[in-house]
């Protein structure tokens, strides 16, 4: 299966790099002091504010080695106008490169056995496309967070690549040993023993902003109480829940990827350091639904 894919109180601080800010900007003020990391592409490929590093990485593959900043080969740009409220990213077919920024900070960590709350978040952001017409035949990753694998220890949304129409899914798959510790096919395996979030009738469509939420809860606790729940336009989509969500990470090697495999255009991507609640979440959508900004400038 490893050939499936290409192996989401105010601010103490923000980047030098990092000029907008959240505070007193269109976000309620409780998720803005939520709010960790933000990329507009309004002026750039860095991050508009970021805990950890701002920077836009590019490599030749998910193995991320010798990786340079800003975009590095075809299948990717960046468009200073069409996007949500500003600028945006545009994949194309073309696109076999992994893109990425690193999680350190960013999206903050707790790893196993720090305490009973363990670790959660939120990961949200915009996607254009027509899934039947602009996707290519293979596995398209919107967004892939992990130190390693695509099934080890990550948090993704993926479209599929053999189902007509496309289905979108969001994985929260613990340390590979934790959630498959026989290491079964995952194409294969039965439904209920996946930790996937499926929709078959999806929003998304060509000329239109969707809003995909990912929020999770209680992962590293060591109890089978984790829970994640996937969101298009604020409206719930499904849960996986139940579960002992290990996630056990070299922090320096884990990275938050943009577009593996992906064609369409990407906008606005923001994390949170905590669950942001079903109504934060229909408020964050509603913001951005008249294509206003979500960071003032």
């Amino acid at each position: 299966m490893t050939d499936r894919r290409p192996c989401l109180p105010l601010l103490l601080a923000l980047a030098a790099t990092a000029p907008a800010t959240a505070a007193d900007g269109p976000l309620p003020a409780s998720m803005a002091e939520s709010l960790t990391f933000a990329v507009s592409f309004d002026d750039g490929l860095d991050a508009d504010l970021a805990r950890g590093d701002p920077t836009f990485y590019s490599s030749a593959s998910a193995s991320r080695e010798d990786p340079v900043e800003g975009i590095a080969g075809p299948g990717l740009e960046r468009l200073a106008e069409g996007g949500r409220a500003g600028g945006a990213l545009r994949f194309s077919p073309e696109n076999t490169r992994a893109h990425f920024y690193r999680v350190p900070g960013n999206l903050p960590y707790t790893p196993p056995g720090s305490g009973p709350d363990g670790w959660s978040g939120t990961i949200s952001y915009f996607l254009s496309l027509d899934p039947e017409t602009d996707l290519p035949p293979r596995f398209a990753d919107p967004i892939q967070i992990t130190d390693s694998a695509w099934n080890d220890a990550a948090i993704w949304t993926d479209f599929t690549r053999d189902d007509r129409p496309r289905v979108f899914r969001l994985g929260v798959l613990a340390d590979l040993e934790v959630w498959n510790p026989e290491n079964k096919d995952f194409e294969t395996m039965p439904a209920s023993e996946k930790p996937v979030v499926v929709v078959d009738q999806t929003p998304f469509a060509s000329g239109r902003w969707t809003h995909v939420a990912i929020t999770f809860d209680r992962f590293n606790t060591g109890r089978a109480d984790g829970e994640a729940r996937l969101y298009l336009d604020g409206r719930p989509q499904g849960t996986v829940s139940g579960r002992n969500q290990v996630y056990t990470w070299d922090p320096d090697e884990a990275v938050v990827f943009l577009g593996l495999g992906y064609a369409g255009l990407m906008d606005d991507l923001m994390v949170f350091d905590r669950p942001l609640s079903a109504d934060e979440v229909a408020t964050l959508a509603e913001i951005a639904r008249d294509g206003s900004p979500l960071l003032d400038r």
